[in-house]
């Protein structure tokens, strides 16, 4: 399951670790959202980094997803990789809907020079959000497959107002994008789910995504 940090207040947050325990108790694990950017306009790496991935260990949760942000290629990983090594918990970096740092030739240069540097980190493979950034989510799909450690699954038509997310059984070429990712890589849904019974409308889609 994904927690995402931006439904939390500040006073909520303290409630973390009892978070932890139910979701242990149900058998679960978490990867922690948190709607900010590895890199900051300046191109420097997030100072709130730290504490994100504190907040991801105290919630027992397997990755901490960010978006890209600003990145520049040349960057020099040391800092970051010493940060991240003090961390157990992994680093993901999702391709988000923003021309600017969504690209697929920005985030293929940051994963070739993060690979080069052994640098601890991996990729959220958002499927629809390459429909937002105008680009080709089979060719990103080919370019950074080796990459993905976690697949955000929806599908999005263009609507009077723009993209939007929606539920598979309405989608395109989610079959053959799906079968372009890495196949151990854990799938989260994200769309809305909508009817009277949303818990059997959940088990539909999870089982839809397991028979993939």
């Amino acid at each position: 399951m994904e927690i995402r940090r931006e439904l939390f207040s500040e006073h909520e947050l303290a409630s973390l670790p009892e978070l932890a325990q139910e979701i242990e108790r149900q058998q679960l694990f978490a990867v922690y959202s948190a709607p900010e950017a590895l890199f900051t306009e300046q191109h420097g790496v997030n100072p709130n980094l730290p504490a994100l991935l504190a907040e991801t260990q105290t919630l027992n949760a397997r990755q901490l997803k960010l978006s890209l942000g600003h990145y520049q290629p040349g960057f020099d990983f040391t800092e970051l990789k010493v940060t991240l090594e003090q961390h157990p918990v992994k680093l993901v970096v999702e391709n988000d809907q923003t021309p600017d740092c969504g690209s697929l030739s920005l985030l293929s240069a940051f994963f070739h020079e993060a690979e080069n540097n052994c640098l601890p980190v991996r990729m959220t493979f958002d499927m629809a959000n390459w429909q937002w950034v105008g680009q080709d989510a089979l060719a990103a799909a080919e370019h950074l497959a080796r990459h993905v450690s976690y697949v955000h699954v929806k599908a999005a038509p263009l609507g009077h107002s723009g993209w939007r997310a929606i539920a598979l059984a309405k989608g395109g070429n989610w079959r053959d994008l799906l079968a372009r990712l890495p196949q151990e890589a854990p799938r989260g849904l994200e769309f809305p789910l909508q009817g009277d019974d949303l818990e059997e409308m959940t088990r539909h889609y999870v089982n839809l995504l397991r028979a993939e």
